[in-house]
């Protein structure tokens, strides 16, 4: 599994962990903030969800609407994590792409490039697949009343952006635009998905939650030598 690869040669590579040390105390202070409005949101949505009553059923049917209340504001925020942390790390995830190319002797593109311009180019890269998301969301809110519904449609959407997401530096780096990057998605779907999808829950487990980004990026820069 790339991102099971990505987070072993991060902690074990020590060219890779000298970048990741750099990057971590950012990482810390961004997942501080986005967790503090993540259980704001669980409250606010475990609030509008959890059914007020005395009958047999209403201690399940609260307990339900609270955990996938929980579920649905901690993918709001891994989705945060990742489009946030990926913008302010760039450069630092730049460098982890390039000394993981030079591991296996080829560094796809020379490091030129200024810190803002890095800054921006990952803001950009997230717009289109923002909309997507976006969309799913407002799939989302048409079931928002059908909590196991507005979950797993919020839940899907979540993945499939960070489909997009955690690739952006492999993929910035081989100079691939939106269209491209959306057909390599299509080849290989459920291997994404896969990835995506393992990402996701990895960035609900705390401590580890912070190492995501890097490992993807690791991860997959190492995927995109090995099948070139």
């Amino acid at each position: 599994m790339a991102l099971i690869a990505g987070l072993r040669l991060l902690l074990v590579k020590a060219e890779l962990r000298a970048i990741l040390w750099r990057m971590l105390a950012l990482l810390l202070v961004l997942m501080v903030a986005i967790s503090g409005a993540t259980f704001w949101l669980v409250d606010y949505v475990g609030a509008l969800w959890i059914p007020e009553g005395d009958a047999w059923y209403w201690q399940l049917l609260s307990w339900l609407a609270g955990a996938l209340a929980l579920v649905l504001a901690m993918i709001c925020g891994a989705v945060s994590f990742v489009m946030f942390g990926s913008a302010v790390s760039a450069p630092w995830l730049e460098e982890l792409a390039a000394r993981t190319e030079a591991m296996s002797g080829q560094v796809v593109r020379e490091q030129h490039i200024g810190w803002m311009q890095l800054i921006t180019e990952s803001l950009a890269n997230s717009v289109r697949p923002l909309f997507g998301l976006l969309a799913w969301g407002a799939a989302a809110l048409l079931f928002f009343w059908l909590p196991p519904v507005a979950t797993a449609l919020w839940t899907y959407g979540g993945i499939r952006f960070l489909s997009y997401e955690l690739i952006d530096t492999p993929a910035s780096r081989r100079g691939w635009d939106f269209n491209t990057r959306k057909q390599k998605l299509a080849e290989r779907r459920w291997f994404y998905v896969g990835f995506a999808g393992s990402a996701m829950a990895l960035m609900l487990v705390p401590v580890l939650n912070l190492l995501v980004i890097p490992a993807a990026v690791v991860g997959m820069s190492r995927e995109y030598q090995r099948i070139m």
